[in-house]
């Protein structure tokens, strides 16, 4: 499998990781970004290192970093909140409404039985997703999310307990939603930041066909 890039300069690379394919090889084993690293490098000595995660599920834009120096620049700013990331989801059910912001602090918790979740937790850290209603189809609704931060499974515990309805296909916060979708419908649909003296780093990806089977399009 190739994987491609939707954007490519000295210093960076934005990929289109496909669904079902893990950053971090698995305890278990299978393929992962890792065995991809090698013919990313495309003629450069280091191997690419990603600078963010995206979950198993989720499709999209994944920006990767091409040398150190890079990569320190690229965490700083998406620590300091600079980096623009927007996500299509299809939502199992509709929102309270047509846009708005949740601000829910997130925790992680996890059990002998049920493994590790996050949770919404006072004392959890901060956690900020801006959100539209693009279109509802049929029992399920388009969300454009837009995250200010970057929590683990930030948009997954959002949808539930911000907008009253898990990501359709979420086998871990949408018990019983599981339907037609074989994975958690989540799409990094595009990825942008500035920087100093460069050209910024844009990337948008293409809708995926199981987004389309659903009744999403382009438009």
């Amino acid at each position: 499998m190739t994987l491609p890039i939707l954007y490519e300069d000295g210093e960076a690379l934005v990929i289109d990781k496909p669904a079902g394919l893990p950053i971090d090889r698995p305890r278990k084993g299978g393929p992962s970004l890792v065995n991809h690293l090698d013919a990313l490098r495309l003629g450069f000595q280091r191997e690419p290192v990603a600078v963010h995660r995206l979950d198993t599920d989720t499709s999209g834009c994944l920006l990767l970093a091409r040398n150190p120096k890079a990569l320190a620049r690229f965490n700083r700013a998406f620590e300091e909140r600079a980096v623009a990331k927007t996500y299509l989801a299809l939502l199992a059910g509709h929102p309270p409404g047509t846009s708005g912001t949740i601000e829910l602090a997130l925790a992680k918790i996890s059990s002998a039985e049920k493994g590790w979740r996050m949770i919404v937790a006072k004392k959890g850290k901060p956690a900020v997703s801006h959100w539209e209603l693009v279109e509802t189809l049929g029992a399920h609704s388009l969300i454009r999310f837009r995250p200010e931060t970057g929590r683990t499974h930030q948009l997954r515990v959002h949808a539930l307990k911000g907008l009253g309805a898990p990501l359709l296909g979420d086998p871990v916060y949408g018990a019983g939603t599981q339907g037609a979708a074989k994975r958690t419908m989540l799409h990094a649909v595009s990825l942008a930041m500035t920087r100093a003296g460069k050209t910024p780093i844009e990337a948008n990806s293409p809708l995926p066909a199981d987004f389309r089977s659903f009744g999403v399009s382009d438009g």
